[in-house]
Parts: structure tokens; C-alpha cells; sequence
């Protein structure tokens, strides 16, 4: 079993003892790193199903809900405490 404890110190470590000037590129590469889920994503077969007039009500609906919430979804947490998941 891999202890993630030690492989950040180890790794934290590594980026303590890095010049100033090699932190940027360390950053750039990092952010190509890819997460699981754009991996999943870009992975994806093509969905090629019609969206429907009831699809487009949902989603003008679903629009119109996060306008009048200030932009915002509801937090994750907070769906699955109302679902009763967390």
C-alpha cells in the first residue's frame, strides 16, 4: 500500500529545492495533467439522440433557475444531504 503521506512530503520536498525559475514550468506542466474526469469525458462516445422540445423546456428552465440564483448551481453537498446520500 502507498503511502500518500510521505509521497507529498517527499514531493514537496522536491519542489522546496526547485529554483524559482523552474517552478513555472513545473506549473504549466501540471496543468496539462489530466484530471479523471476530462478523461472520461474526452473518452466519451458521441451522444447523437435528438434533443427533443421537451429537453430544450428543461433546459431553459434549468437556465432560467441559476439566473435568478445569482449564477450559482447548488452545491454537491448540500444535493446530497436533500437526497439523503451523504
Amino acid at each position: 500500500m502507498t503511502d500518500t503521506a510521505e509521497i507529498r512530503k517527499v514531493v514537496q520536498e522536491e519542489i522546496d529545492r526547485m529554483p524559482d525559475w523552474e517552478l513555472e514550468g513545473l506549473q504549466k506542466f501540471l496543468a496539462t495533467y489530466p484530471d479523471p474526469m476530462s478523461v472520461l469525458l474526452r473518452n466519451a462516445p458521441y451522444s447523437d439522440e435528438p434533443v427533443t422540445e421537451e429537453d430544450r423546456r428543461d433546459i431553459a428552465e434549468a437556465r432560467a433557475w441559476i439566473r435568478l440564483n445569482g449564477g450559482k448551481g447548488i452545491p454537491h453537498d448540500e444535493v446530497m444531504r436533500e437526497l439523503g446520500l451523504d
